[in-house]
């Protein structure tokens, strides 16, 4: 008899080692957002604004995300007329911060002082995550600042945008600092090229 309870407890035991004994905990993954709304609605509830494509990567791996790319054909980009009105983000947030309104601002009114021009919103984010969890979230700070700019007045036919992810760091280091300046909308100036 004794046997048998020291048989029978040392099986329990040997199953309950082994069911619980291999796991082991991922580390350091990186969480996929869900997919964005497919309509994003206008601040002053005029309509949608159509979102821009999906993330597809090319058969060399990655690439920018854009919106309209030939469209653009007939236009020459101004990098420096917008540049000191570039907005910055909180980590992982695609939310435009009261703090940035004034430089949205200043872009929307250079696009209502020339109806020939448009705007580029080129989305970027700091070196952590993913690099499909990047491409997402720098489409979705793109788009937020576009939101905000068609709640200003401006058509969004006007308004181009495009996700860089973490390819094209504002400022290469490796620490907060640095994450700061990289998690950020530049706009670009679209003129239109002459004879077009």
């Amino acid at each position: 008899m004794m046997i048998k309870i020291i048989y029978t407890t040392a099986l329990a035991l040997a199953v309950a080692i082994a069911s619980t004994g291999c796991k082991h905990r991922p580390y350091a993954v990186t969480p996929i957002p869900p997919a964005p709304n497919p309509n994003v609605a206008d601040l002053n509830g005029g309509g949608t604004i159509a979102p821009g494509p999906a993330f597809n990567p090319g058969p060399g791996g990655p690439a920018p995300i854009a919106e309209n790319p030939d469209d653009l054909s007939n236009y020459t980009q101004d990098r420096s007329a917008l540049a000191a009105d570039t907005i910055h983000f909180a980590f992982d947030s695609a939310v435009v911060r009261d703090s940035e309104r004034a430089n949205l601002q200043q872009v929307a009114s250079a696009l209502q002082g020339d109806p020939n021009t448009k705007v580029m919103i080129e989305g970027n984010c700091d070196e952590r995550g993913t690099e499909e969890y990047n491409r997402s979230l720098g489409e979705r700070r793109a788009e937020a600042a576009r939101e905000a700019l068609v709640g200003m007045g401006v058509d969004a036919n006007r308004i181009h945008t495009i996700s860089y992810g973490k390819d094209k760091p504002a400022d290469p280091g490796h620490d907060e600092a640095a994450w700061k300046q990289n998690r950020r909308d530049d706009f670009v100036l679209l003129h239109p090229k002459t004879g077009a």
